[in-house]
């Protein structure tokens, strides 16, 4: 590996190790911030989903569009649908997989919910910059885009470690 290549991916690495901390954080800070709407921040993510959607979504498409499992997506909508946020429809291209539309509570919720995050991010962004923060979004997205590329495979062997290259001993 080329020095300039090492160093690329050294700060990839220490990229990589910042998102882990800011979404642990992000997590965190969106529970304060939405338990008043009595929401955590996984039901706060799942509302958005459909909520920005527009229409109903099945548990799978929910998932997909926030970045999660489709387990994830499920339990945080039996939740809400239990406790009167989303309501169950037929899904008429899938028997197995129903639609969850807002109810008028989740609508409500939602817009309350935006409303408390639009002072927060105000608060967050007071002084980045703009550039800053578009290159950010730019090279996330980028780094989103190339992972959807297989990850290298360990070789099957004994002792995997010790047939490694110094650089990828486990």
């Amino acid at each position: 590996m080329t020095t300039e290549l090492k160093i690329k991916a050294d700060i990839l690495t220490e990229i990589m190790l910042s998102v882990f901390r800011v979404n642990g954080r992000l997590l965190q800070k969106g529970d304060q911030l939405v338990e008043p709407v009595n929401l955590t921040s996984a039901r706060w993510q799942v509302l958005g989903a459909v909520a920005i959607a527009g229409k109903p979504l099945s548990a799978p498409q929910i998932a997909e569009a926030m970045g999660m499992t489709r387990q994830g997506a499920q339990k945080q909508l039996n939740k809400l649908r239990d406790d009167g946020f989303f309501e169950q429809l037929q899904n008429p291209h899938h028997e197995r997989s129903p639609l969850y539309a807002l109810t008028e509570l989740g609508k409500h919720s939602f817009a309350k919910t935006m409303a408390l995050q639009q002072i927060w991010v105000k608060q967050l962004v007071d002084d980045l910059s703009r550039q800053d923060l578009e290159n950010t979004l730019k090279i996330l997205n980028s780094v989103y885009e190339r992972l959807d590329s297989p990850v290298p495979e360990c070789p099957a062997t004994e002792s995997k470690s010790s047939t490694l290259s110094p650089e990828i001993s486990i």
